[in-house]
C-alpha cells in the first residue's frame, strides 16, 4: 500500500517568528514615547533633519542597549573593567541581536596612532619583517616604533620553599623606537622671539606670552623674584649661567610675597601649560601664540619614519618596514602578494586579506604611516569598517553613522555596495543618512521629525523609498531636490596665488583661487582637496579655517559656554543686580553646592551603570537659590538658560535685557539653522550636524576676509543644505571671499568657481583636472564630478 504523503505546509517553527526589532516607549533625548517594529536582514535607513532624533534612537538606545545587554553577560569582576552603561529611556526592547556600531567618531589623534597601528596592519608586518628581514635584528617589538629599547641588571630575591637565594639577573627588550623622536616622527621647537622681548629686563615687561601680566605673581613675578635673574637687568645681557638658569632651570622651591611656589625654567613651564594641552580646546588668542612659538620639523634622525636604525637597516627584497609602511596600501598589497613563503603562509594571507579590504572599500590611496588623526570623519569611518568586510559572522546588527560622508558621488556607489553585502549576508544594517543616493538602496526607510531639539523626535513616515516620496514629509518633499546652475555668477575680485603645491600626492600643483565669490574645491576622496587648500593658504591673519575637527566639550558645557555667549550674559546680569558676574556660572561662585552646578548627583555603582537623579536643592537648575533670585528683563538664569535661540535672540535684542553683545552671538546661531537649541542643552547631547553648526557660528565672529570650509554640508538634511547655501551667499555679499571643500551636487551646482582635482585617488591624483563655472564643468563633462553633476542638474 503506497505511503500517503502529507501536502499540508510544515508549521512555522517558533525562532521563525522573531524577525522584527521592536522598541516601544524610546524617550532618550528628544525621543517623545518613539514605538517601532524595524525589520531584520534588511537594510533599514533613517533619516531626517539634523537633531531630529535619528542618532538618539538608533546609537543612544538599541546599539547602547545591545552593548549594555551584552556587557551583563559578563562576570561582575570582568564588568568592573569595563565601562559603565545606563539603560536607555525605553519601555520595552525586544528582538535584538549584537550590534556593531560604526560610527563617524575621529579615530585618535595621540602621535604614535598611525592607520597601520589601528587596524593592525603593523602588527602583521612586524611578524613579517621579524621572521623574513635581513639582517635578523629581534623579535616583532624591534620594529615597533611604539617600543623603546630597554637594558636592565640587577638581584632578585627568588623563594622556593623554605629557602631564599639571590640571583643576578638581566633583563634587555630590543624596540624600534627613535630615541631621538621618541616614535612621533617630528620634533618641536620653540621660537623664543614669541616668548619675550630680549632688549627689555622682566621689570619692563619683557614676556610676550598671553596672560603673562607684570602683576601676576605666579608668572611674571616668579620670574622677578626667584632670586635666580637681575629683574632689571635685559635678557639680552644675561650672563650663561643666567639663561640656563632661566630657560632650563629645573624645579626649585622659592618663597615670593610669602607664598611657597615651585620655579623652574621658562621652557618646561611653556610646554606644561600650554603644549600638553588639546590645541582645539584652547582660546582662539591662546591657539594662534602656540601656532606662532611653536614650530614641528621632521626628526633628521630617523627622517620622519619613526624608527630607531636598526629597524630601518633589516628589509625584504631591498624594502624596509619604513618603506612598506610609507607606500600606498594598494601597491604595498601588489608587494605582499608577490612574495612566496611557505614557513608564513597564513600570515601572509590575512594580511593580503587586511590591505585588500583597504582597496575594496576605497581607502587604496592611504598609506599605513598616516596618522590617524588626520583622517576625516568618512575616512576613519571607512577604516573601521575593514575588519567586518571579511567577517564570517551573520545575524548581527551593523549601525553606521552616515557612512558616505566625504565621499564624492562616484565613491557612492561602492559604498552601497559594501552596505548590501552585508546585509545579503543575513545581517540587519541601520543606516543613518542624509544622501538620496544612499536612501535609494534602502529596504525599510524610517522618517523622524518633523523638526529638530524639541519640534522633533517622533515617527514621520516608516515604509519603502516610494511611500517616503509621496508620504509629504520634509524629507520625502526635499528628496528629489536638484539645484539648478547659477543663471549669472559673481566676477572674482583678485585671485589667491597657489604655486608649486607638493603637500602629500600634489604634484607642482598651480592655480589660482579667486576672491570675493563663492569658490568650491572638489574631486573624488584622496585626490588631494585638503592638502591643496589647509597645506598652501596658511592659517594666517584674514584667513578664517573652520576644518572637520570635532568640537569637544563635557556635559556642563553648552551652546551658551561654547560660543562664549554666557560672558555678555553674565555681565548683563551682574549690571542690572549690582553684584559679581561669577554667581551667575554654574562653574563658578553660583553653582548649587550639593550638585557642584551638575544639576544632577551621580552615584556610582561599580560594574553597574551609575545613576543620575534631579539635584533636589537647586530642583536641576545648577545655581543656588540667592541667585535665581536676581532678574534680568523678568527672567532669572537657569530661565534664560533654558530659551531656545530664537527666543533668547528676542529677548536680548530690546527691552530691559537688550545686551548687543548676546544678541550678535544669537544672531549667528539663528543664522546657521540652530534657532531651536536651547542655551543650556549640554554638547554631549548635540548631533554631527548641529555641532558642525556650532563650530561654524563660532568661527563667523573670527575677523578674516577669507573663510575656508570643510565639508560644511556633514549632518545636513536636504532642506538644511538649501539654508547653508543662504549664509554662504550672505558672507560672499558683505565682501568675504569663501573657498569651500565640499562633494554635495548642490553646493557645487550653487558654486561661482569649481576647482575640481584628480583624476583619480593617491598617486592617481593630485592635479587640477578643471578650473572655471559649474555651467564649464557640466559642459564640457571632461570629469568624473563633470560627469556626475550633469547628472544632477538634468543637463
Amino acid at each position: 500500500m503506497p505511503t500517503r504523503q502529507n501536502t499540508q505546509s510544515p508549521a512555522p517553527h517558533a525562532a521563525d517568528s522573531h524577525d522584527m526589532i521592536r522598541v516601544h516607549g524610546a524617550r532618550e533625548n528628544n525621543l517623545r514615547d518613539v514605538s517601532i517594529e524595524i525589520p531584520k536582514r534588511r537594510l533599514t535607513v533613517f533619516t531626517g533633519v539634523s537633531g531630529s532624533g535619528k542618532s538618539s534612537l538608533v546609537f543612544d538606545t538599541i546599539a547602547a542597549e545591545s552593548q549594555r545587554l551584552i556587557n551583563e553577560t559578563y562576570s561582575a569582576f570582568v564588568q568592573g573593567f569595563m565601562p559603565t552603561l545606563a539603560r536607555p529611556e525605553v519601555d520595552v526592547l525586544d528582538g535584538l541581536t549584537t550590534v556593531i556600531s560604526v560610527d563617524q567618531q575621529r579615530m585618535g589623534a595621540d602621535p604614535r596612532s598611525t592607520v597601520g597601528t589601528a587596524t593592525d596592519a603593523n602588527a602583521m608586518l612586524r611578524i613579517l619583517f621579524s621572521r623574513l628581514g635581513e639582517p635578523h635584528i629581534g623579535p616583532p617589538s624591534a620594529y615597533s616604533f611604539n617600543t623603546a629599547s630597554v637594558r636592565a641588571s640587577g638581584a632578585i630575591t627568588v623563594q622556593r620553599g623554605a629557602k631564599t637565594k639571590a640571583e643576578k639577573a638581566t633583563f634587555e627588550r630590543t624596540g624600534g623606537m627613535c630615541t631621538r623622536c621618541e616614535g612621533r616622527g617630528t620634533v618641536s621647537d620653540i621660537d623664543l622671539t614669541q616668548l619675550y622681548d630680549d632688549s627689555k629686563s622682566i621689570s619692563e615687561g619683557a614676556f610676550t606670552i598671553p596672560g603673562w601680566k607684570s602683576d601676576n605673581v605666579w608668572t611674571v613675578g616668579l620670574y622677578a623674584q626667584s632670586g635666580f635673574l637681575d629683574p632689571d637687568k635685559p635678557i639680552s645681557r644675561f650672563t650663561k649661567k643666567e639663561m640656563q638658569a632661566f630657560l632650563y632651570g629645573e624645579p626649585t622651591k622659592v618663597k615670593v610675597n610669602g607664598v611657597n611656589l615651585t620655579y623652574e625654567g621658562l621652557i618646561p613651564k611653556i610646554q606644561k601649560s600650554f603644549l600638553s594641552k588639546d590645541k582645539e580646546a584652547m582660546q582662539p588668542h591662546i591657539r594662534a601664540f602656540v601656532e606662532r612659538a611653536v614650530t614641528f620639523t621632521v626628526c633628521p634622525e630617523c627622517d620622519g619614519t619613526r624608527l630607531s636604525e636598526g629597524a630601518r637597516s633589516s628589509k625584504i627584497n631591498q624594502i624596509s618596514i619604513a618603506d612598506a609602511c610609507a607606500m600606498e596600501i594598494r601597491d604595498l598589497a601588489e608587494w605582499v602578494r608577490a612574495l612566496d613563503e611557505p614557513s608564513v603562509a597564513p600570515l601572509l594571507t590575512a594580511l593580503q586579506q587586511t590591505l585588500d579590504s583597504f582597496v575594496e572599500i576605497g581607502l587604496g590611496y592611504l598609506s599605513l604611516n598616516r596618522p590617524s588623526g588626520s583622517l576625516s570623519g568618512g575616512e576613519a569611518q571607512r577604516v573601521k569598517m575593514i575588519r567586518h568586510l571579511g567577517s564570517s559572522l551573520t545575524d548581527v546588527t551593523y549601525v553606521f553613522d552616515e557612512p558616505t560622508v566625504g565621499l564624492h558621488p562616484h565613491d557612492i556607489q561602492r559604498m552601497n555596495d559594501l552596505l548590501l553585502r552585508l546585509r545579503d549576508k543575513g545581517n540587519t544594517v541601520l543606516v543613518v543618512e542624509h544622501k538620496p543616493e544612499a536612501i535609494a538602496i534602502a529596504d525599510h526607510v524610517v522618517d523622524l521629525g518633523p523638526g529638530a531639539g524639541t519640534a522633533g523626535g517622533t515617527v514621520c513616515f516608516e515604509g519603502t523609498i516610494e511611500g517616503l516620496r509621496a508620504s509629504g514629509t520634509v524629507t520625502g518633499r526635499h528628496l528629489d531636490d536638484r539645484a539648478s546652475l547659477k543663471e549669472s555668477v559673481r566676477t572674482p575680485k583678485g585671485t589667491l596665488e597657489i604655486r608649486g603645491a607638493t603637500a602629500n600626492n600634489l604634484r607642482e600643483v598651480d592655480v589660482d583661487i579667486p576672491l570675493g565669490v563663492l569658490c568650491v574645491v572638489t574631486g573624488v576622496a584622496g585626490s588631494g582637496k585638503s592638502s591643496l587648500i589647509h597645506g598652501s593658504i596658511p592659517a594666517r591673519e584674514g584667513v578664517v579655517s573652520v576644518d572637520q575637527s570635532p568640537i569637544r566639550g563635557s556635559r556642563r558645557s553648552n551652546p551658551a559656554t561654547y560660543t562664549g555667549l554666557l560672558d555678555p550674559i553674565r555681565k548683563a546680569f551682574a549690571k542690572a543686580n549690582g553684584v559679581k558676574p561669577a554667581l551667575f556660572s554654574a562653574n563658578s561662585e553660583g553653582a548649587c553646592p550639593t550638585c557642584n552646578g551638575a544639576g544632577v548627583i551621580y552615584t556610582d555603582l561599580a560594574m553597574m551603570a551609575g545613576v543620575a537623579t534631579p539635584c533636589e536643592d537647586c530642583d536641576g537648575k545648577r545655581f543656588q537659590a540667592e541667585v535665581l533670585e536676581y532678574k534680568l528683563g523678568g527672567r532669572d538664569i537657569s530661565e534664560v538658560l533654558a530659551m531656545p535661540v530664537a527666543e533668547a535672540e528676542e529677548f536680548f535684542g530690546s527691552g530691559e535685557a537688550a545686551t548687543p553683545a548676546a544678541h550678535k552671538i544669537l544672531d549667528r546661531l539663528a543664522d546657521v539653522g540652530l534657532g531651536y537649541l536651547t542655551l543650556g542643552q549640554p554638547l554631549t547631547t548635540l548631533s554631527g550636524g548641529e555641532r558642525q553648526r556650532l563650530k561654524l557660528a563660532t568661527h563667523m565672529a573670527d575677523k578674516g576676509g577669507v573663510y575656508v570650509l570643510d565639508e560644511p554640508t556633514t549632518g545636513l538634511h536636504l532642506a538644511d543644505v538649501e539654508q547653508l547655501l543662504g549664509l554662504l551667499d550672505r558672507l560672499v555679499e558683505s565682501g568675504k571671499s569663501v573657498v569651500v571643500i565640499e562633494h554635495h551636487q548642490a553646493v557645487m551646482a550653487h558654486a561661482d568657481w569649481i576647482i575640481d582635482l584628480g583624476p583619480g585617488a593617491g598617486h592617481d591624483g593630485g592635479k587640477i583636472v578643471f578650473e572655471g563655472t559649474p555651467a564649464e564643468l557640466v559642459a564640457a563633462r571632461s570629469t568624473l564630478t563633470g560627469e556626475h553633476l550633469a547628472a544632477y542638474v538634468g543637463s
